[in-house]
């Protein structure tokens, strides 16, 4: 359990949660993330998938963040530049880092990095945003099952935010609900499961 300031029982260091953004043009707005992130007492980190790079501002992440945005693979022999996660937040998620992520590929850093971290039994939240087609597809409702039944909080369909028409996913995009996300991780961390 946390304190109430968000700091680890028996350290002075806060929580660290590490916003993972992936190929979307969402991920322009990954910032609403951090900043919301930032206001319930997280230290935030941020990882971007290499399409994701193409829409993020990655100076702004920085910035915001005050710590480097990461989105590759470091060389052995380099330093970690980010605290350990303690809870991650892959928003918006893609129809391709879900069905990657449920078949356990770690192509990607991110991917590296949720897979490790399911597996150390971190909280992870997932908000996929795709189209109505897109997520019709069998492989990503597979996906999305699959990581339900291994404990991720999958935040997705009609209930969140209804899957647009193909090529209309700019207009969704200022409707995403970025606050669902950290409202499931309260209630994960309200609930006193464990953070690793």
């Amino acid at each position: 359990m946390r304190a109430a300031d968000g700091s680890v029982p028996g350290s002075s260091r806060p929580r660290v949660l590490y916003a993972i953004g992936c190929g979307s043009p969402l991920t322009r707005r990954l910032g609403r993330l951090v900043t919301a992130a930032q206001d319930d007492g997280w230290d935030v980190c941020a990882v971007l998938t290499p399409d994701g790079r193409k829409f993020a501002d990655e100076d702004a992440l920085a910035e915001q963040t005050g710590h480097p945005v990461r989105s590759a693979y470091k060389d052995p022999d380099e330093p970690d530049v980010l605290p350990a996660p303690d809870a991650l937040v892959v928003a918006p998620a893609t129809v391709n880092t879900v069905t990657k992520w449920a078949a356990g590929i770690t192509d990607t850093l991110a991917l590296g990095l949720l897979v490790e971290s399911q597996c150390l039994g971190r909280p992870i939240v997932a908000m996929p945003f795709t189209n109505a087609a897109m997520a019709t597809h069998p492989a990503f409702q597979e996906g999305l099952r699959r990581l339900r039944e291994w404990d991720v909080t999958v935040l997705f369909g009609a209930d969140v935010l209804p899957p647009h028409q193909p090529g209309s996913g700019e207009r969704y995009i200022d409707q995403f609900p970025w606050h669902r996300a950290l409202g499931a991780l309260r209630a994960r961390l309200g609930a006193g499961e464990p953070v690793h």
